[in-house]
């Protein structure tokens, strides 16, 4: 068979399966990604404890109709709830102290119905990534990255999905998890489409962002907030728990993408129930589509 003719038959399928409704690989997939640091389950936040403020949670997330939500904070009572709360979902991830269900997971939760799980993992932010519950350089507690590729069931299409949770301390932890992070990221997904979720504690001047974002890097990331035409909601994310001046509060919650991920829409979610707060942080909700 001439190359004449294998092409013919490939657009002659590819149209058939255009006119009969059926989806692809091809076919852009548009998806509603949050980032959203949840703020343990700390009996020191009194009013604001999670017990208080787990339904208003799970009721945003559906009303933001989240495909996928990249978590940080998440203890494993509280992980129990939101599976509770929204059966909709499961999720990816394990507890960073012992890599089971000890300490705070990175989760990141998604649409069952929507999605299958194609592969995953866990890495720590330390000088020994595949160590288990191992502080990395000045950082002040274990700090990982939770990793995992969907298949979307309708067209087939693999989307490779990165969250975490930088530390709050360590300043050289900050800038060497940055590092890690990229590379961890071209080495697990060279060509798939890249969504990146996390409370970095870092600002956009940062270096740790600034590296992430480093043009000159082939394997920098893009941050969405910048890349977006429409970007709505506050210039912060991080209050705790409307303590901090408005005139303080700063940009520490990020979603980046790279490889053919296209930004619809920024919105930075800031609500309020009466006198309770969904967390010490906003959502980061980021409309995209994967092409």
């Amino acid at each position: 068979m001439n190359k004449w003719l294998i092409s013919l038959v490939i657009v002659i399928i590819f149209a058939g399966c255009k006119k009969s409704g059926i989806e692809t690989d091809m076919t852009p997939v548009s998806l509603n990604v949050v980032t959203f640091n949840i703020r343990y389950d700390n009996p020191a936040d009194n009013e604001n404890n999670w017990r208080f403020r787990k339904d208003f949670v799970a009721e945003t997330i559906l009303k933001l109709n989240a495909d996928v939500i990249g978590t940080q904070e998440v203890l494993y009572t509280q992980l129990q709830d939101i599976l509770t709360l929204m059966p909709q979902y499961t999720y990816a991830g394990v507890g960073r102290k012992d890599g089971k269900n000890a300490g705070e997971y990175s989760a990141i939760f998604y649409k069952k119905e929507r999605f299958q799980y194609y592969n995953g993992g866990t890495f720590w932010l330390s000088e020994t990534p595949a160590a288990i519950g191992v502080k990395g350089w000045d950082a002040s507690l274990e700090r990982i990255v939770t990793w995992v590729i969907l298949k979307e069931k309708l067209t087939g299409k693999k989307i490779a999905f990165f969250n975490t949770h930088f530390d709050h301390v360590g300043i050289v932890a900050r800038r060497e998890s940055a590092k890690l992070l990229v590379a961890k990221i071209s080495e697990i997904a060279p060509n798939l489409p890249v969504i990146l979720t996390g409370d970095f504690n870092s600002i956009p001047e940062s270096e740790t962002i600034k590296y992430i974002t480093d043009k000159n890097n082939p394997n920098s990331l893009v941050d969405a907030r910048q890349k977006s035409s429409t970007v709505t909601g506050p210039n912060w994310t991080m209050h705790d728990f409307g303590k901090t001046a408005e005139s303080e509060r700063k940009i520490i919650d990020y979603v980046f993408v790279k490889n053919d991920v296209a930004i619809e829409k920024h919105h930075t979610i800031f609500e309020t129930k009466g006198l309770l707060f969904l967390s010490d942080h906003n959502p980061v909700l980021v409309e995209v589509s994967v092409q």
